[in-house]
């Protein structure tokens, strides 16, 4: 794994970057122009996820930035959910969802193995 010196050096962070693009440019859409509850919910929980992982990564000690990111991990379910209820009310098709779970899919492993590696490194409550 390479060196972190900042947040922005955390390839979860980055990924959540792009997924945080993709959502808003599928919110943009006329779908969801008055469906302001699940735009709103469905954004916010998204950029949930690059907060949390910055959040964390700021704090004390890796015990924390664990913490922090399964809370970002379980924001990314909250996004994939949300997508499955864009898709049913048809605001976004197939393959619009298919593009955006899968992102969020893969960015929940990255943080799954993100917090393997923390829970088994030496360092697991000193910060690095």
């Amino acid at each position: 794994m390479a060196k972190i010196e900042q947040f922005e050096d955390i390839e979860a962070w980055q990924d959540s970057r792009v997924l945080v693009s993709t959502i808003y440019g599928i919110t943009r859409s006329s779908g969801f122009s008055k469906d302001f509850g699940l735009r709103d919910q469905i954004q916010r929980a998204e950029v949930s996820v690059m907060s949390n992982i910055a959040e964390g990564f700021e704090r004390g000690s890796n015990k924390e930035f664990i913490q922090f990111l399964y809370i970002a991990k379980g924001s990314v379910g909250e996004v994939r959910s949300q997508l499955y209820a864009s898709l049913d009310l048809g605001y976004i098709d197939k393959r619009v969802f298919n593009t955006a779970s899968g992102q969020a899919l893969s960015l929940s492993r990255k943080i799954a193995s993100f917090i393997k590696y923390l829970n088994q490194s030496h360092f697991k409550g000193a910060k690095r």
